[in-house]
């Protein structure tokens, strides 16, 4: 019984401000706050409904289908739509309960354009990964097998992944975003496919940039010594006239 209080706090710590800063921003704007995330839900799941029809799945896979194969330049106009092109193999409800929860959460902490460039930045980071792992081959650590090229590489899991680390990152919330990380190792390690693979590469973009945010930050924090180093995004709403929207 006298864990409870323990336990409590702990979640306090881990979850107190990222729940504050959701709940604020919500209360503030209401369902404005998520229109990104909204948008990506609709546009994910007409993509999934066209993308069935004999009709709309030639159409969707041009436009957003990106294989390893693929001459980058074409396989870089793909990639925004990839992004919400789900996987044919995989349930739907799945991409868009991902889409919903992750993209709302950042959306709310990061404010819309960050959390579409992380989004993007990690679904590219996978893409390219893609692209060097069949280049290096099946006998380096980081290497993919060459059938890997042909392989459909679509839906949200590498963006989700990435704007998950991001978020843990910028509200101090170190044991989720370890087991976030953990979680993603475990999938490679007992199912190394090509979509585990991205996950990691999607983390360690992610974390290269929170690196170089984080000695940024430092950096101006010591050549001004009176200046405070924030680490919540510009979607926080707090108290006084120091508040960002």
């Amino acid at each position: 019984m006298n864990r409870l209080p323990a336990l409590r706090r702990a979640a306090v710590r881990e979850w107190g401000p990222l729940f504050t800063a959701v709940r604020q921003r919500l209360a503030a704007r209401g369902v404005r706050a998520l229109a990104l995330t909204l948008t990506a839900v609709v546009l994910t799941a007409v993509i999934q409904v066209t993308q069935n029809q004999a009709w709309g799945y030639r159409p969707v896979q041009n436009l957003g289908a990106v294989r390893a194969e693929d001459p980058l330049a074409l396989a870089l106009l793909r990639t925004p739509l990839s992004l919400f092109v789900p996987a044919l193999d995989l349930p739907v409800w799945g991409a868009l309960a991902q889409i919903l929860l992750v993209f709302g959460v950042a959306e709310v902490c990061l404010g819309r354009w960050r959390t579409l460039a992380v989004a993007y930045g990690a679904t590219l980071a996978g893409t390219l990964y893609a692209r060097a792992g069949v280049a290096l081959g099946p006998g380096t650590f980081a290497g993919l097998p060459a059938s890997d090229a042909q392989v459909v590489d679509t839906g949200p899991s590498a963006a989700v992944v990435g704007l998950a680390v991001y978020v843990c990152h910028q509200r101090r919330a170190w044991f989720t975003g370890a087991l976030v990380v953990l979680a993603m190792v475990v999938e490679v390690l007992v199912k190394d496919n090509l979509a585990g693979r991205e996950h990691l590469a999607a983390i360690a973009a992610v974390l290269v940039v929170c690196g170089v945010r984080e000695w940024l930050g430092r950096r101006r924090g010591s050549r001004n010594p009176g200046t405070v180093v924030r680490t919540c995004g510009p979607a926080e709403v707090g108290p006084g006239p120091g508040r960002r929207r």
